[in-house]
């Protein structure tokens, strides 16, 4: 009874060990998968934010020319329109009145006012334009709200790419930590895992072999009885 017993056990064991040992081996498998997709995701996330790290670099390199150059332009219309405006001597001698020259070709500005600028440039003195002097100061004062106008809408624009790139920087450092904490979890679910199945396979072994053992002695046992039974059988005739 007691063998009969225990090799009732052992089957009811192997069955469950057997079960517990799919859906460990199921688990693995899903763990894996999990963790390539993770890794994946991870390095995704570092190339996007590598990426948008090197766009923003060039951006701000791009910015800090233009709007540097729109600074040099603005504070030179800015002294051109002042020193016009009190009559002073020798401003087209001077480096502002050269870059207010270079202005004249490279804004886009209506043929009439090029042509009056480009004669006021080209006169030996200021004071020779003196009675066009308002209506030159007029135009550069148009040409200085255009530049100003540029430079606002270069910062808003670097602003907004600014913007752009910390909330995307942030978003991706979410991702990347946050599949870099999967990864660890996931890592040391997998090797729970991994000893569970070698725990279970030595289960199945074990008891497998012991069950193996306890049906032979019934066997055995069996086989004894009977021979007995016969003998004692054949000394009652």
């Amino acid at each position: 009874k007691d063998l009969e017993a225990s090799i009732d056990a052992a089957e009811t064991r192997i069955e469950q060990a057997t079960a517990e040992l799919k859906e460990s081996q199921a688990e693995l498998e899903q763990l894996e998968k999990d963790l390539g997709g993770a890794a994946a995701s991870r390095e995704e996330a570092k190339a996007a934010l590598a990426e948008a790290a090197a766009i923003r670099e060039k951006e701000a390199a791009v910015y800090a020319k233009d709007s540097a150059e729109h600074k040099t332009n603005i504070a030179a219309l800015e002294k051109a329109i002042a020193a016009i405006e009190k009559g002073a001597t020798g401003f087209l001698q001077t480096t502002a009145a050269a870059k207010l020259r270079q202005l004249t070709i490279d804004m886009d500005l209506g043929s009439a006012d090029r042509d009056i600028l480009s004669a006021f440039l080209s006169t030996g003195s200021s004071n020779r334009y003196a009675p066009q002097s308002g209506q030159i100061v007029g135009i550069l004062k148009q040409m200085l709200e255009t530049m100003e106008k540029d430079l606002a809408e270069l910062t808003a624009t670097e602003q907004e790419a600014i913007s752009n790139f910390e909330a995307l920087s942030v978003a991706k450092t979410k991702e990347i930590d946050a599949n870099g904490a999967a990864i660890e979890s996931k890592t040391e679910r997998l090797g729970k895992v991994g000893l569970e199945i070698v725990a279970l396979k030595e289960d199945v072994d074990d008891t497998s072999k012991s069950m193996a053992d306890d049906k032979k002695f019934l066997a055995d046992l069996d086989k004894n009885c009977a021979t007995k039974k016969q003998e004692w059988e054949e000394r009652s005739r």
